[in-house]
């Protein structure tokens, strides 16, 4: 019973989402389209009270929502297409690419969401929706490394897809070329720090460690 409340609750947010996403462009985001879009979803034979539960959290709750459900659908989409194999560098703008694709429609509804996130007090709720992003882009990429290299991969693709995800908003080249050439060459970029950082690991590995000198330089004595 509470797996069908459950479903059904997740079926009501989606719909009322799909309603939100149509109404953004003109409204923007804000508790008053939420409480329009949930009356109007009511009407249209939603549960009004699961309706009005949907998203108890006003509009900042259905914006996660929204990022959450890209995030799903991109790691879903990109399975089915196999984007978790071959070279690195064509996964990850293979994922990139698609996720952006996919919300081709929401544009402007993304547009507006990123003014509101640009706020002070939103920036902690964009950090960590930005970060779920990346982590899911790696996770339908089949990275599974669970060391330094799992926050360091992160880290720069959040720089990566980021500055990506606004050169798209803008983008008026056929297909948005100008995005794809750009993201490419961010990748590019980027695999490169990566390859220059690995050597520079591997090099500090050689080396001994400073920290008998430093005791020294700090007590006066050799330590011991």
């Amino acid at each position: 019973m509470t797996e069908d409340r459950t479903v059904a609750r997740t079926d009501a947010r989606r719909m009322i989402l799909e309603a939100a996403l149509d109404a953004v462009p003109f409204d923007g985001w804000s508790d008053k389209m939420l409480a329009e879009t949930v009356e109007s979803a009511a009407a249209k034979g939603i549960d009004p009270a699961q309706a009005t539960a949907a998203f108890p959290g006003g509009v900042k709750q259905l914006l996660a929502f929204f990022m959450a459900e890209a995030d799903r659908q991109m790691i879903e989409a990109a399975a089915a297409q196999g984007l978790g194999e071959g070279p690195i560098r064509d996964r990850i703008g293979g994922i990139i690419r698609l996720r952006l694709e996919s919300l081709a429609p929401h544009r402007e509804a993304i547009r507006r969401a990123l003014a509101i996130q640009l706020f002070p007090r939103r920036a902690p709720t964009a950090v960590a929706g930005l970060y779920r992003t990346v982590d899911a882009i790696w996770r339908a990429a089949g990275d599974d490394s669970t060391d330094f290299n799992y926050y360091s991969k992160r880290a720069i693709l959040a720089a990566v897809y980021s500055s990506t995800l606004l050169r798209w908003l803008d983008d008026q080249s056929d297909d948005c070329d100008d995005t794809w050439a750009f993201m490419e060459r961010r990748i590019a970029g980027s695999l490169r720090i990566g390859k220059i950082r690995r050597r520079l690991e591997k090099m500090a590995r050689r080396l001994p460690s400073p920290l008998p000198v430093l005791t020294r330089l700090r007590y006066g004595r050799s330590p011991g």
